[in-house]
């Protein structure tokens, strides 16, 4: 006898890679304190199927000054985290978060005169 399923699933929607709760809070944390030291102003997050990026922009209309990106498929080799620069280069890579975002918080360090 052939075992009828009720409610048959449907086809799936292609897996979205998306940062996690921990990670966002300690992205948007880094974030909170670079826009009170006025160097940043806003953000966007996509979720895409092979990676998910937090951009950073100076002014809402322009590039993103930087993008943190996920790579889930780099985890076991370089990192699944990197820090990529306005104009494309890869600032830092590594397996922890914090670590690759200090490359980051050294924008915030200022020489006091």
């Amino acid at each position: 006898m052939n075992s009828i399923t009720p409610f048959p699933k449907p086809h799936s929607a292609p897996e979205q890679v998306a940062f996690h709760r921990t990670e966002l809070t300690v992205i948007l944390s880094l974030y909170g304190r670079m826009v009170a030291a006025g160097e940043w102003r806003d953000y966007g997050i996509s979720t895409l199927k092979d990676m998910a990026v937090f951009s950073v922009f100076r002014r809402t209309a322009e590039n993103p000054l930087y993008r943190i990106e996920k790579h889930p498929k780099l985890r076991n080799r370089q990192g699944q985290y990197a820090v990529i620069g306005m104009d494309g280069q890869v600032l830092k890579r590594g397996h922890d978060l914090r670590t690759v975002l200090r490359v980051l918080e050294r924008k915030l360090i200022r020489a006091v005169e």
